[in-house]
């Protein structure tokens, strides 16, 4: 038997119901004063105020599955003369499972920056909860890592096998109130030649209700002087204060 096309369409969206019915979808939008990750700076300009964008869309199932895009704008070079990113665009998918006070979490995400496609990597993660504390670890699958090796502008140093373990915790202690920490460690592959570095943030986050929060950290790395890639030649591992209002939906 023969389907036209729109005959399969028609019976993938009705086999898709059950699951549409059993998920949920959410979506959110923030306001931040700087955006850092893994305690660096992704937006390279002069100044101490540098205001970033985000938000994205989350897809989650009742089977633990989950997939989700997330945007933050970003303003780097991937080298001397190299294209500027503008656009981070992260893509990923997993499964998250709990029971009790334990919880895992197994998935993949890609990293893709718009105007500097050197810098685009994937990564594969697991991670183990434990009541308030969430250890995650990240390992390098993709040729590159964010352009550190350069691969992709034809050095042939590789990125692929960096590793990066992160321990967060978060804790209600007043309603409303909630107070975060984490600390990291990154690992390069032998082809980096930077140092390896602990990066950390401290803070807490307010929820305004009506899905409205407001948070506020410390957030930096160590090996300050080892990452002097600034406009104005100061560190991107630099300690900032980071502000961010969020919407979620």
């Amino acid at each position: 038997m023969k389907l036209n096309l729109s005959q399969v369409v028609a019976a993938t969206c009705l086999a898709s119901l059950p699951v549409i019915a059993s998920a949920e979808l959410s979506a959110n939008i923030s306001l931040a004063s700087n955006y850092k990750t893994r305690g660096q700076d992704q937006d390279l300009r002069k100044g101490q105020l540098r205001p970033a964008l985000q938000g994205g869309f989350d897809y989650s199932h009742s089977s633990g599955f989950y997939a989700g895009n997330w945007n933050s704008t970003v303003n780097f070079s991937t080298g001397a003369d190299g294209p500027t990113a503008n656009l981070e665009s992260d893509f990923y998918a997993g499964y998250k499972l709990s029971s009790g006070y334990l919880s895992w979490d197994f998935g993949a995400i890609r990293y893709q920056y718009t105007g500097a496609s050197a810098a685009n990597t994937n990564e594969l993660y697991v991670g183990l909860g434990i009541g308030p504390v969430v250890a995650k670890y990240y390992h390098t699958v993709s040729t590159d890592y964010f352009n550190a090796a350069g691969a992709a502008g034809g050095s042939g140093l590789k990125g692929k096998g960096t590793g990066y373990l992160n321990v967060s915790y978060a804790q209600e202690i007043m309603p409303a109130l909630t107070l975060k920490a984490s600390v990291g460690y990154t690992s390069y592959s032998s082809d980096i030649s930077a140092p390896n570095y602990v990066d950390y943030s401290i803070g807490a986050a307010y929820d305004l209700g009506d899905g409205f929060s407001v948070s506020g950290a410390l957030v930096g790395a160590t090996r300050k002087n080892d990452y002097l890639g600034k406009a104005d030649g100061k560190s991107v591992n630099a300690n900032t204060v980071v502000v961010m209002f969020t919407k979620a939906m």
